[in-house]
């Protein structure tokens, strides 16, 4: 289908303006151009064809259209010209300003909600991913059956002998939507439960969660594949992969973690699509270390960082756990010029918590390994045990959750090892040995 998309500037009133925190200003800001090529990347990701892209300046929005008549009669004959079915309209449209759009240029209206919408529904492959799409979509539709439907002027008998004016045809598809919105939530409320057993199932074998976060086409699912060797979807396109995948992995030093890669953020995520997805970016919450992949080569990338922090906000990691459970990922430096490349890396290096790498060609890939490993170690208690020949069965959950320096095999057939503890694996080594707390740098026998 042939596609216009328009993007909206709202001018602020000089009192709006002033009523903003400081923070808010003092956030990066996308520029308007960046929106554009954003919303046709949107687009485009769902096979449409864009024959134009416009930003129109509104300098005061009209409660029934958004944008004003003159503009409204521009875009139209634009339509005409270019043969155009579709307009994709980057900001959130009401039910009333989407017909009355519709009307003015006999073409469907999609706002950005939709649209984003419809990018998941084409992209969810799994069960959970369906639910919470279908969810979403719901929620979005209800309040927008006036323009979708053409029979809803129509009453249905009331019960009784006498009959009655009953419901309108309104109220009973609001209804039947109202019962399908509550089937699928008790649906999701048993994913919501199958998560948490998996979750307390992986508690139990501890080993650590990393989660890839950031903003669509950041190179998420790339940097897994790289770390993982996984063959997860990746594309450069806006909302390439939309399910989670984990995978469990082996660090450099032999200790074993599970990745886990999450759906992409993007600014002016819908409401909707936040509250159905709730399950599984709780993953996130879940997770021991956090690697917020950014685009450097964006320009905007400041701005991108800014809504992914947010949504970490929204969802409980504050700014005291950022520097402890998050490390930024500066990807795709392959794509820079040499000399911002060589900036980016001197500034990656003055920085804590940062690391420079690139996903396609793997530089920087080890180094972001070896801190990952070390921001997982926690303090470690070094140790030298001998395993006795009764309990080899042991030898195999020793290589899963410690970080091995020596192994010496004896003639008598116990294993000698030099190894690296947390105190939550020590503790559990304990028990399976059934000794003393562990000494450091002595061997145990039993």
């Amino acid at each position: 289908m042939r596609a216009l998309v328009l993007v909206p500037v709202l001018k602020q009133s000089r009192a709006q303006h002033h009523a903003q925190s400081e923070a808010a200003l003092a956030s990066p800001r996308r520029s308007d151009e960046a929106r554009l090529e954003e919303a046709i990347g949107l687009a485009r990701a769902i096979d449409l064809t864009i024959v134009k892209g416009l930003i129109v300046t509104v300098a005061q929005p009209r409660p029934a259209t958004l944008i004003g008549t003159g503009k409204i009669e521009e875009i139209k004959q634009q339509l005409d010209e270019e043969n155009a079915g579709l307009v994709i309209v980057d900001h959130p449209l009401t039910p009333v300003q989407q017909r009355n759009l519709e009307k003015e240029w006999n073409a469907k209206v999609v706002d950005r909600t939709g649209l984003i919408l419809e990018i998941f529904g084409r992209r969810a492959s799994t069960k959970e991913g369906t639910l919470q799409v279908d969810l979403a979509h719901l929620n979005y539709q209800k309040g927008r059956l006036v323009r979708s439907w053409t029979h809803l002027e129509r009453q249905r008998g009331g019960a009784g002998f006498m009959g009655g004016p009953g419901e309108t045809q309104i109220e009973a598809d609001r209804r039947q939507l109202q019962d399908r919105i509550i089937k699928l939530e008790k649906e999701l409320e048993q994913v919501v439960r199958t998560r948490q057993l998996h979750r307390a199932k992986r508690r139990k074998v501890p080993h650590p969660i990393v989660a890839l976060v950031g903003y669509t086409n950041a190179g998420k699912s790339t940097l897994f594949n790289r770390i993982t060797g996984a063959g997860v979807l990746a594309e450069d396109m806006l909302f390439a992969t939309l399910d989670p995948t984990l995978r469990r992995m082996k660090l450099p030093q032999g200790r074993t973690v599970i990745m886990s890669d999450t759906v992409g953020f993007i600014s002016d995520l819908p409401t909707h699509l936040v509250a159905a997805f709730r399950a599984t970016l709780e993953e996130v919450l879940e997770a021991d270390l956090v690697l917020h992949v950014r685009d450097m080569s964006d320009p905007d990338n400041a701005a991108q960082s800014a809504d992914v922090l947010r949504i970490l906000d929204d969802l409980g990691i504050d700014e005291k756990e950022r520097d402890e459970r998050i490390i930024e990922v500066w990807n795709k430096m392959d794509r820079l010029e040499p000399e911002a490349h060589d900036a980016v890396v001197e500034r990656a290096a003055g920085r804590q918590n940062v690391m420079a790498v690139s996903a396609i060609t793997g530089e920087g890939v080890d180094a972001l390994m070896d801190e990952i490993s070390r921001r997982l170690s926690g303090v470690l208690t070094e140790a030298t045990i001998v395993i006795p020949p009764q309990k080899l069965s042991l030898v195999s959950w020793i290589y899963e959750n410690a970080v091995i320096d020596g192994r010496e095999d004896r003639e008598d057939g116990s294993v000698a090892f030099d190894l690296r503890l947390s105190e939550q694996q020590a503790n559990a080594l304990e028990q399976k040995l059934g000794i003393l707390p562990l000494p450091e740098k002595e061997e145990w026998e039993r």
